[in-house]
């Protein structure tokens, strides 16, 4: 199915010379009688690479057939990481360098959603926010309840991300996957 580029909105999956794209910025320019120009930021679905493009007029694209299924974390051995269909056992081989930094939110029998594009497992994506255990931190200084003091705390997956004061050992969080930031503490 062809795409006109006005349709290139943010979150629009497009394949431009054969790789799939989603649309990370949109920005339109109407030119009078010439038409219009659209300026986007696209981040490549194979690689992860961000680029910038212009597109003119009445120009064209391919829709990017992708498909996304939900899938369980299994385990880890280094060099690749290893999904499971829950519905058809189907087992998924990912290399590690496609699942980069989030290998870091990741827990054995979470829930992910991989992404296909002609048969082949292209991303994972991760859930907006993931809850996490922490493992190690110093405890709080007596009298040091201001809210913007943070401190360090390794996570059950072997990440450190940076804390408030008021975080303790063994508390549930809830950590952002796109920035890595702490979001709340989880009640359990």
């Amino acid at each position: 199915m062809a795409l006109s580029i006005t349709n290139l909105k943010k979150g629009t999956l497009f394949q431009l010379e054969g790789v799939p794209y989603r649309v990370v910025d949109y920005n339109q320019k109407v030119m009078g009688r010439g038409g219009s120009i659209v300026n986007v930021r696209i981040k490549s679905l194979t690689d992860g690479k961000v680029l910038e493009k212009t597109f003119k007029g009445n120009e064209q694209l391919e829709s990017a057939d992708v498909t996304n299924q939900t899938v369980q974390y299994l385990y880890s051995d280094g060099g690749a990481f290893y999904f499971m269909n829950e519905e058809t056992f189907e087992q998924f081989e990912i290399p590690a360098d496609l699942v980069g930094d989030g290998a870091g939110y990741l827990k054995e029998g979470d829930k992910v959603t991989l992404q296909f594009f002609d048969g082949k497992a292209i991303n994972v994506e991760l859930p907006k926010n993931v809850p996490l255990k922490v493992t190690y931190t110093e405890d709080a200084v007596k009298g040091d309840t201001s809210s913007s003091i943070t401190k360090d705390a390794t996570l059950e997956t072997g990440i450190t991300i940076r804390v408030p004061a008021f975080i303790k050992q063994g508390d549930l969080i809830s950590v952002d996957t796109s920035n890595g930031s702490y979001r709340e503490r989880v009640k359990l």
